[in-house]
């Protein structure tokens, strides 16, 4: 809002479900998360040079995407209190198998701010090993894609052709691995 504006903020809360809820300020629908409204994204690239993305079909889009791998902070009972780089390196281990030294710190901001007031804080993953083969927890079911990032292009081509949705996030990704 301007800082000039003389305008008195009305707040609403029109539903609230099990994980989301729906508000109005000052005339604005937006969906909020209940809890945390942050979510970790983690770019990360083996030591033989490939990209490392997860694939699972997700309802919302009706649609299997290729993503890079991701998750909310906070969201496993008795962790509600979890950094970013805690919930971080949890989601690259559960999600891809792989386990990182360390972390640093790419970029922060909204996934949709027309839409909702999740933001997302992106890292990258240093010193990676593989230690499990990952796949998700009980609630998922994901396929870790490892892609050799001078394949990537034709890679990515290749799961559009094939139907697949792209997070636009992965080019985010190679931007910041230039």
């Amino acid at each position: 809002m301007p800082a000039d504006a003389n305008i008195v903020t009305m707040n609403k809360t029109h539903y609230q479900g099990r994980y989301l809820i729906l508000k109005e300020t000052d005339g604005w629908e937006y969906v909020s998360r209940r809890g945390r409204s942050d979510v970790v994204i983690i770019v990360a690239v083996t030591p033989d040079n490939k990209l490392l993305m997860v694939e699972q079909y997700r309802i919302p889009v009706a649609s299997f995407t290729i993503e890079l791998p991701a998750g909310l902070v906070g969201d496993v009972a008795g962790q509600s209190d979890e950094s970013l780089q805690q919930a971080a390196h949890r989601e690259l281990l559960e999600e891809t198998g792989y386990q990182a030294d360390s972390l640093s710190l790419l970029h922060r901001g909204p996934t949709s701010a027309g839409l909702c007031d999740e933001q997302v804080v992106i890292f990258q993953a240093h010193g990676l090993q593989r230690i499990d083969a990952g796949g998700g927890d009980d609630s998922e079911d994901i396929t870790v894609h490892s892609i050799s990032l001078d394949q990537l292009h034709s890679w990515l081509q290749s799961q559009l052709k094939a139907g697949k949705l792209l997070d636009p996030k992965i080019y985010a990704a190679l931007y910041w691995l230039k």
